[in-house]
């Protein structure tokens, strides 16, 4: 089961009144969606929220709502911010079945860069997709998506085919094998190859100087 619990409570007021006086108190308001049931309004102790959000395995993931001694798995989908000071303002749950399917979008991380032939060519990494909404279990989302560039060279192409997922995974774009991201030479690398080009026209086309015998 999830890794994160969310001890909620059920807010009376709804509403902009009611998520403010649920501020002011100290907790963050959010709804809970999803399923056959009606939303809910419901809140979460700031201080709590923060420690499950900073963990990174909150967005996107599958954790389990408490209220009370009832639980139920739900997959945190949004969570707004205060533009200032990054306080949480609000945050959307839904309700799901851990073991049914869930679109969802996951991050795609780039492993092993440093280390890859393209680094020593000159070569840059240009992300098409830096995320990717895939087709999985509830109960089997991925932390992130895994592309592995130890042997990627200028000139190739990273597409959804190079992603291991989980088993019974899919990406939800079905119809064509999309681009991920690209390997091409570098602006700096091009510079450098036409500046030594430059050099070496002016140095073809210099008068050759004439020696008295």
């Amino acid at each position: 089961m999830a890794e994160i619990i969310l001890n909620v409570d059920v807010r009376d007021g709804v509403g902009t009144g009611g998520a403010r006086a649920a501020r002011r108190a100290g907790f963050v308001p959010g709804v809970l969606y999803g399923g056959e049931q009606a939303p809910v309004a419901i809140s979460v102790n700031e201080k709590d929220f923060r420690k499950s959000l900073y963990t990174g395995k909150l967005l996107g993931h599958l954790v389990t709502l408490k209220y009370g001694d009832e639980t139920q798995p739900v997959i945190a989908k949004d969570v707004q911010f205060d533009p200032v000071s990054d306080r949480p303002l609000h945050f959307d749950l839904m309700r799901v079945d851990a073991k049914a399917p869930v679109k969802i979008e996951v991050a795609v991380h780039f492993a092993n860069a440093d280390e890859a032939p393209f680094s020593r060519q000159g070569g840059s990494l240009e992300v098409v997709r830096h995320a990717v909404e895939i087709l999985v279990r509830a109960d089997q989302i991925p932390e992130e998506l895994v592309v592995d560039l130890a042997k990627a060279e200028i000139g190739d192409t990273i597409r959804m085919s190079d992603i291991k997922l989980p088993k019974g995974a899919e990406a939800t774009i079905t119809d064509r094998d999309f681009v991920i991201a690209t390997i091409k030479i570098s602006s700096a690398a091009l510079s450098e190859a036409a500046d030594e080009a430059a050099d070496a026209a002016v140095a073809e086309t210099a008068p050759v100087e004439k020696t008295e015998d």
